[in-house]
């Protein structure tokens, strides 16, 4: 399930020099550095957490089913908590790759960094993202947790690993260039990966285009929600049914972003829809978009 393996199209290099631009006085960073990517599809599990719950193998199964190439973590294995090794030989009975994990930073502690490394290792599992850290909510505090992903990510570095930061709405507050995310984003390498949750994005009143482009190469793995559970959000849970620009998006995350999984989010669900029908609906609009842009580009 490959994205299309072409080269830059010439819409696809006009949006690179379109990056030199401003909007509402905020410059965009420089991107002739970033190669394009061919990201893959993945769906965080928390989305169908209960299912995980009750039956771990088969949920992976029917996920596996349904298309996705990869699987992010979230905390729960089921009967492989201290079995990384049969894990990862079930993952790939499926065809499954661990594209990520949401993991706290007390999991990177000094004390605990060592076996939470050997475990996400031991299922081919580079990506480390910290799922959500109050102090990121102001911009005072965002400095702070700037500086523990910068610590964390230095001890990772060494053993080709990555760790991550991944927002909800407060760290996209305020003006573009200043918000908390911006802090983090000034004051960490680009080895942290900046996990943009384009649904939290959207309720914050921000296009999630613009954060691609303010941190080429940074967008490595991006959580794809239609709908954020925003008290009063009335947006379709559903990708594709829903107001959000996911072509642009995805061109973004293509030639921009260094992205190489696009990660599908569900917290909100429709009702009468279960969250494994949820889930599905949304792979399967995605899926839909993103043949209708290799579509075009047939008659380019």
């Amino acid at each position: 399930m490959l994205f299309f393996k072409k080269k830059l199209t010439k819409t696809a290099q006009v949006l690179s020099l379109v990056l030199a631009s401003t909007t509402a006085g905020f410059s965009y960073a420089d991107t002739t550095a970033v190669a394009g990517t061919t990201p893959q599809l993945s769906v965080q599990l928390w989305s169908v957490k209960d299912a995980m719950q009750a039956d771990f193998e088969g949920t992976l199964t029917k996920l596996a089913a349904m298309g996705f190439d990869g699987v992010e973590f979230a905390g729960f294995f089921g009967n492989y908590a201290n079995d990384p090794a049969g894990l990862k030989a079930f993952l790939d009975k499926l065809g499954l790759k661990a594209s990520g994990a949401h993991v706290p930073f007390e999991k990177l502690s000094p004390e605990q960094l060592e076996a939470t490394v050997a475990f996400y290792k031991a299922i081919d599992c580079h990506y480390l993202i910290i799922p959500m850290d109050q102090r990121a909510f102001t911009v005072e505090g965002a400095k702070a947790v700037a500086a523990d992903l910068a610590a964390v990510q230095e001890k990772l570095t060494p053993l080709g690993m990555q760790v991550g930061y991944h927002n909800h709405k407060p760290e996209m507050l305020g003006e573009m260039g200043k918000t908390p995310w911006d802090v983090i984003g000034k004051n960490t390498n680009s080895k942290v990966i900046l996990q943009q949750d384009v649904g939290w994005t959207e309720v914050a009143g921000k296009d999630p285009v613009d954060f691609v482009k303010a941190y080429p190469g940074r967008t490595i793995t991006t959580h794809y929600k239609a709908s954020a559970p925003e008290p009063g959000n009335t947006e379709n849970p559903i990708i594709g049914k829903d107001t959000t620009d996911w072509k642009a998006l995805i061109s973004a995350n293509k030639t921009i972003g260094g992205t190489q999984w696009l990660v599908v989010e569900q917290e909100s669900y429709p009702a009468g829809m279960t969250p494994m029908q949820s889930v599905e609906a949304s792979l399967k609009g995605l899926q839909a978009i993103i043949a209708d842009m290799q579509l075009s580009l047939i008659h380019i």
